[in-house]
């Protein structure tokens, strides 16, 4: 597969393929869209490694990084697929906010869930939709939670942006450095997901652990 990649890195059906992953991942967590953009970012760096390495014994001096353009355009693709989906699950609750409550309320998982996330919306805590971005699952939670509770979407929007733009700028990141480090092999692939997998652990604890408690008035 990583030699099929490599070959098609640079074809516009890459791109329709993330951000048709990262879209539906809203809706089915448990689609791998973090493993194929990861993929991709590994794949482009070792490809360009590999390139550069063969230049750079032809002549005296490296070419530049042909691989920056192919990097910006997977974290643009992914970044705005991930907001696309969380749009369309906030639209989706906040019109349909009392059916949507009720099929909360019948999940204890996403009643608790409803009640920590939103508590925190309440009191201003947009960067806890950068952390939700993270964990599992999170990010669906946050965008029905924040239409179900009927938020503005100037008060959504910006902070799914950020968090999409987060997320995508660390598993092209992720996956870029271990494609340069380890070249384009699953090795370097393993690498970039666990780094991954240990962001989301790292924010499922942050997110469990919720906002600080609010200090006493003087």
């Amino acid at each position: 597969m990583q030699e099929t990649l490599g070959e098609l890195i640079y074809a516009p059906w890459i791109y329709v393929l993330i951000a048709l992953s990262v879209l539906l991942d809203v809706f089915l967590p448990f689609l791998p869209s973090g493993v194929i953009v990861i993929a991709a970012a590994a794949t482009a760096a070792g490809a360009t490694a590999a390139g550069t390495a063969a230049d750079a014994a032809a002549i005296a001096a490296p070419a530049p990084n042909a691989s920056l353009p192919t990097v910006c355009a997977l974290v643009l693709c992914a970044a705005a697929a991930s907001v696309l989906g969380d749009l369309a699950v906030y639209r989706l609750a906040r019109r349909g906010s009392d059916r949507f409550a009720r099929a909360v309320a019948r999940s204890r998982q996403l009643s608790g869930a409803r009640e920590r996330l939103g508590h925190a919306l309440a009191r201003g805590g947009g960067p806890l939709v950068v952390l939700a971005r993270f964990t599992p699952g999170g990010r669906s939670v946050m965008s029905l939670v924040a239409g179900v509770e009927q938020r503005r979407t100037r008060e959504f929007l910006p902070w799914s942006a950020l968090a999409g733009l987060a997320w995508a700028g660390y598993g092209v990141g992720a996956g870029y450095v271990g494609g340069q480090w380890l070249g384009a092999t699953w090795l370097g692939t393993a690498v970039s997901v666990l780094a991954l997998f240990g962001a989301g652990a790292l924010a499922t604890f942050l997110v469990r652990r919720g906002p600080a408690p609010a200090a006493p008035a003087s």
